[in-house]
């Protein structure tokens, strides 16, 4: 089994494309569609699914392809432990993140980024929706959930303070909760479904954020677009403070039930498959992020 082949196949289940991946690696198209059927026959099992139109992972190919990313990975360090190998690093990084949180604190760090790797290619995704790391075949990924699949390694990158809050004149127009009871009667915007979020007081209460109980109710599943319907005065919601963080300075938002907090308080997490190796790719965006973002967050500053 070599590892050009293998690299060959990472490339094609990024790109869902054999032909192209056989280009980057100076491989006409029949010679790479010949590579990765003698490495399904020798591992006997179908790795890619082919149509005449389109490609995809086969289950196997999704379980084999952290190992094939691991070999790789190895090769290359072991390589540059002996001073040989690629002294640039290059090659393609396939990043997931949040999309609201990526407008602000990561595409104005990016231009740095590519000037300081130029070989570099970053392939972004981006959307506050759930996804499937190991299935959307991405390198690495920011979260701002607990990490639950112990199949991933995580790196904390900052912490997620998230409040409740709302514009000045929808607190005019309808009140200010003085309790959390008080939220059943007011308009709550709930992010991506209405499941109840548990708030802890100072003195330590217990209570929801239930949205699904309330009056008057608004779903969303993209952060700024709740942020800028609760400037709007469409009603309460929770935000974290690196979204807000400006409006609350400037009054044009109002802290809600200020003595709460959401409780179990998540952080943002950088994770990539679990390995023994991580690749130099991986190795370097993690080590700017947490230069550029994560030392010194201007929303607890």
């Amino acid at each position: 089994m070599d590892t050009q082949t293998l690299r060959l196949f990472v490339l094609a289940s990024d790109r869902l494309n054999i032909s192209s991946a056989g280009r980057e690696l100076g491989m006409a198209p029949a010679v790479a569609s010949t590579r990765i059927a003698k490495l399904e026959h020798l591992l006997g099992a179908e790795l890619l699914h082919r149509t005449t139109r389109k490609i995809s992972l086969s289950s196997e190919g999704q379980d084999f392809l952290p190992y094939a990313r691991e070999i790789i990975a190895q090769e290359e360090t072991a390589m540059a432990a002996l001073g040989k190998g690629k002294t640039r690093i290059s090659g393609r990084l396939r990043f997931a993140a949040p999309s609201t949180f990526a407008q602000i604190y990561i595409a104005p760090i990016l231009p740095k980024f590519m000037d300081e790797y130029p070989d570099l290619t970053l392939d972004l995704h981006l959307s506050d929706a759930q996804f499937n790391l190991i299935e959307g075949s991405y390198d690495l990924a920011l979260r701002n959930s607990v990490l639950e699949d112990s199949s991933l390694t995580a790196r904390k990158l900052a912490d997620d303070t998230r409040i409740l809050c709302a514009a000045p004149d929808y607190l005019e127009r309808h009140g200010t909760p003085q309790s959390p009871d008080d939220l059943a009667a007011h308009r709550l915007i709930g992010f991506r479904d209405l499941n109840p979020t548990p708030l802890v007081s100072i003195a330590g209460q217990t209570s929801d954020f239930a949205p699904k109980h309330a009056a008057y109710r608004l779903i969303m599943n993209n952060g700024m677009t709740q942020k800028k319907a609760t400037l709007d005065g469409a009603g309460i919601s929770i935000n974290s403070l690196w979204l807000i963080h400006e409006e609350l300075a400037n009054g044009t938002l109002r802290r809600v039930l200020p003595e709460h907090t959401v409780a179990n308080q998540p952080s943002l997490w950088l994770i990539y498959p679990k390995s023994n190796v991580v690749s130099a790719k991986v190795r370097v965006l993690i080590d700017f992020l947490i230069q550029h973002v994560g030392n010194h967050p201007t929303w607890l500053a």
